[in-house]
């Protein structure tokens, strides 16, 4: 069944790709890397393939389920069938994928905020793929809920060099609580921006990292027109 998904994924490249990993991973949210693995006939033995990857890829290409085990073997395909229905995993021959177990999915999405409201609702964010991975055990060690973890696009040159355009950061939620030279994403005036607070002559600021103060200076940040909506807990960045 693994190389049978293998050989699916492939044809899926070709066929709809341009036989470029790049293009389905920008398509997918998924890695490059994360990609050649589950291709890999060697990495993890060639068992990375599992039935929670192939079910997750398939939503996170919006293709439709039970996609990379059509015309199987009839044995291992209603197998699979079975357990999706009975919402059970499955233990295919050869093992499940613990790999897939130590890791959190997070959404990626975009927040739809109105200034001076609290409460935010958040979309999918399909252009750029739907979820981000991160390791179980960081989740745990830190005590955060996976369900009040989002993650946003940095937009803008504000916080270089610590935030790039296009990096990606995941926010608690559960956070909103200030603190003195931590960043957190806002809602400034029905905005969201990721900017580092500050404490200053009493009051809180929203400042950025940017070094060019006169054009990225500091906003005071009070009352109903800046409110928290999660502190900044981690990013991922393409950049070196």
């Amino acid at each position: 069944m693994y190389q049978y998904r293998r050989d699916r994924l492939l044809m899926l490249i070709g066929e709809r790709y341009d036989n470029t990993r790049k293009k389905i991973s920008d398509a997918s949210g998924w890695s490059e890397a994360r990609i050649s693995q589950i291709l890999s006939p060697t990495y993890r033995d060639g068992r990375a393939f599992s039935e929670k990857i192939a079910r997750k890829l398939e939503a996170d290409l919006q293709l439709a389920s039970m996609y990379f085990d059509q015309g199987a073997a009839p044995d291992q395909a209603s197998l699979a069938a079975r357990a999706l229905a009975g919402g059970q995993a499955v233990v295919v021959a050869g093992g499940a994928d613990e790999e897939d177990e130590r890791f959190y999915a997070i959404r990626k999405v975009k927040l739809r905020l109105s200034a001076g409201i609290t409460g935010f609702a958040i979309e999918p964010e399909t252009h750029d793929g739907s979820t981000i991975s991160v390791p179980r055990g960081w989740v745990e060690r830190n005590g955060y809920h996976p369900d009040k973890l989002v993650a946003i696009k940095v937009k803008g040159e504000s916080m270089e060099p610590a935030l790039y355009e296009d990096d990606v950061v995941i926010i608690n939620t559960a956070d909103s609580r200030p603190v003195d030279g931590v960043v957190f994403a806002v809602n400034y005036e029905g905005e969201p921006v990721v900017k580092r607070l500050a404490r200053d002559i009493g009051e809180w600021w929203l400042t950025s990292d940017n070094p060019d103060q006169r054009k990225y200076h500091r906003k005071m940040c009070r009352g109903n027109e800046c409110l928290i909506v999660g502190r900044v807990v981690r990013k991922e960045s393409e950049r070196i």
